[in-house]
């Protein structure tokens, strides 16, 4: 009895040992394999950045007004006799756009006409009788005046009677027609909006502290949500003269040419104005990270370490952002996969390809 209890104790010893023995096994492969884990690489698209150059652009939004532009009025008050134009209609210079009635003035024209002609055959009789001396020259010269003022009278009766005609100021395109034969017009009564949109201005806001970077002559483009993917060429002409004292920007005016009539008064449109082309450090868009008020790359050490350094972009234009301040020429940066790198992590270079992206920052 004693024996078995013996045998007994010993078995429980043993296998105390072995239990330890395991832990500690299974405790040391552990840490081995997370030493490995912390001690692997990771891998990333590593890029050598140059100097490249870069064109300075300042962005704004814009509207766009015509070349000219006008609200057709009546300049007296007469009822429409005629329309002679269709909505949205093309009409060049001097083309007749509504006939009001003028029987009126038509008659008092034949009167003042047949009045001055008469008129005219006495002067030229007392012209004869004065030039023989048989009459006295002031009465010559009171028929004179006589003739004179119905002439007069007939080219106010025809002038009269050319307002009853509206034509078209200059060539452009006419807006939706407000009249109809048989309207009662005054002075002021719209009756079509007419604008030249073979060539338009582009009105846009230059911030105060990029005033000195836009001046006429400049090259400028636009884009807008209407005609996607298209890029409209214009020049800068003049701006306004003065700031606005609220937002502290001026307004300059870009002139662009619009021979199929694409760009219409009131749109809007994307201005970028091209300001010169110097060396600049440009990296991808997707190296760079954003997180709070904070931007920053990864830059790549000799030891091939992550290093996060705070960086000043200058610009962007799309897939590129310019670094105006925290890289050098030469340096190193992780430009694609950067969403898996932690402060002095191992990097290893892999191809682009093998990379998956989209894990940039967001």
């Amino acid at each position: 009895m004693k024996f078995r209890t013996d045998s007994m104790g010993r078995l429980c010893a043993g296998g105390m040992v072995a239990g330890l023995l395991l832990a500690g096994c299974q405790r040391g492969a552990d840490a081995g394999k997370s030493a490995a884990k912390g001690d692997q690489p990771v891998s990333v698209v590593i890029e050598r950045i140059q100097p490249q150059p870069w064109t300075d652009t300042v962005q704004a939004l814009g509207t766009v007004k015509a070349h000219e532009s006008v609200t057709v009025t009546a300049k007296v008050s007469e009822t429409v006799q005629s329309v002679h134009f269709d909505s949205g209609q093309w009409v060049n210079r001097g083309a007749p756009l509504v006939t009001l009635t003028g029987q009126q003035q038509q008659a008092a024209l034949a009167a003042a006409a047949a009045s001055a002609k008469e008129a005219d055959t006495l002067y030229q009789r007392q012209s004869q009788l004065a030039a023989q001396q048989l009459i006295a020259k002031s009465m010559l010269d009171t028929q004179k005046a006589t003739r004179d003022a119905a002439i007069a009278q007939v080219t106010q009766i025809r002038a009269n009677l050319s307002d009853r005609v509206i034509r078209a100021p200059f060539s452009g395109l006419l807006g939706l027609r407000q009249v109809s034969p048989g309207t009662l017009v005054t002075p002021g009564t719209a009756i079509a909006t007419l604008d030249d949109v073979s060539r338009v201005y582009v009105d846009f806001p230059v911030p105060e502290t990029e005033l000195a970077n836009v001046s006429p002559g400049q090259s400028i483009t636009g884009t807008t949500q209407a005609w996607p993917g298209r890029e409209f060429s214009g020049t800068v002409q003049t701006s306004a003269g003065r700031l606005d004292t609220g937002s502290r920007a001026m307004t300059m005016r870009g002139d662009f040419a619009n021979p199929d009539r694409a760009l219409k008064p009131g749109m809007l449109v994307n201005v970028e104005v091209t300001r010169g082309t110097h060396p600049a450090i440009v990296v991808p868009e997707l190296a760079v990270m954003q997180v709070g008020s904070q931007t920053f790359v990864w830059r790549v050490t000799p030891e091939n370490k992550a290093q996060k350094v705070e960086v000043e972009l200058g610009g962007r234009i799309p897939g590129k952002a310019m670094v105006s301040k925290g890289l050098d020429g030469g340096d190193r940066i992780v430009v694609d996969g950067v969403g898996k790198v932690k402060a002095d992590a191992t990097l290893k270079a892999a191809p682009p390809a093998t990379v998956p992206t989209g894990t940039a920052h967001k």
